[in-house]
């Protein structure tokens, strides 16, 4: 498995990455940085009426302004793969008993495959990164989870007034994320899931 094969490039490739450790749903980074990273959902500005994007103008205007620190935008867009989707459909058939029903499921691949054929159909995921920095190597953890706490739960008001939500992504998540930077064809095949982190861990592949 492509997955669980040493790197002989291990040492350089974790330089590069400049990763200390994920621990509580935290993005642990070397010389004492830390980093919460919120998944957010999007408005569609050009939707809006005049007025309701000079509301939302002025609002992120007020956030930015009443921010207590900076904040990393970071949009990430993917390559849907539709070929995994289609089996996953097409695994429905197998339990169907009805002819009817297996037609339609075979219609329905058929019109996908036929609708995007050609085109790349590429997904938009939006995420906000929180930084928080102390130069104190004994600091206790539990205070600057605190510390990122607060300033996560400023963040994800400001949005809600803004009609958007945010969530912290949790640690899996967070590796999903940086996995699917460094590995953007083998995720497709090969999925970061928590028994394959365990087993990463175990073998101490990482």
């Amino acid at each position: 498995m492509w997955l669980l094969n040493k790197s002989k490039n291990k040492v350089s490739s974790r330089t590069q990455i400049q990763i200390k450790e994920v621990k509580d749903d935290i993005l642990i980074l070397p010389n004492e940085e830390y980093r919460v990273i919120l998944e957010s959902s999007s408005i569609n500005f050009e939707l809006k009426s005049e007025e309701e994007q000079d509301v939302l103008i002025d609002s992120f205007q007020n956030f930015l302004n009443s921010l207590p620190c900076q904040l990393q935008i970071l949009i990430r867009v993917r390559e849907v793969d539709i070929n995994h989707y289609l089996e996953e459909i097409s695994k429905s058939k197998k339990t169907e008993k009805e002819k009817a029903y297996k037609n339609q499921i075979d219609n329905y691949c058929d019109f996908i495959s036929n609708l995007v054929a050609g085109n790349k159909i590429l997904s938009r995921k939006f995420y906000i990164v929180i930084p928080y920095c102390h130069i104190d190597k004994n600091k206790d953890f539990g205070l600057i989870k605190e510390q990122l706490r607060l300033l996560t739960e400023i963040v994800i008001r400001a949005f809600a007034k803004m009609g958007m939500k945010a969530r912290p992504i949790n640690s899996l998540e967070i590796l999903d994320l940086f996995y699917s930077f460094y590995n953007s064809e083998q995720i497709k095949t090969q999925a970061l899931t928590s028994e394959t982190l365990e087993k990463l861990l175990e073998n101490k592949y990482v």
